[in-house]
């Protein structure tokens, strides 16, 4: 999990495959998670509120899904995170 942190604190990703990411996780459903987020989590990747979470890397775009999930019932936001980041990890492959 660690080396995974790391190497998505260095994988840069361009707008395009960011919106993609998002498309595939709302629109085509392929996370487990309301699309009532998709929103939220495009606003905190594309206007961040933490300086650290600047860069375009698929750990920003992490840790927006992540922050977005926040807003969940504890149960559906557990099983959110659980499944976000293989599905990360399936694309960024």
């Amino acid at each position: 999990m660690r080396r995974q942190v790391e190497e998505w604190r260095h994988a840069q990703i361009t707008e395009e495959r960011a919106k993609l990411i998002l498309y595939s996780a709302f629109v085509d459903g392929k996370l487990e998670a309301p699309r009532s987020l998709l929103s939220e989590v495009h606003r905190l990747y594309f206007q961040p509120q933490y300086e650290e979470f600047s860069p375009r890397t698929m750990w920003s775009l992490s840790n927006a899904f992540t922050s977005a999930f926040k807003e969940l019932d504890p149960v559906p936001q557990f099983k959110a995170t659980a499944k976000l980041g293989s599905f990360l990890a399936q694309l960024s492959a």
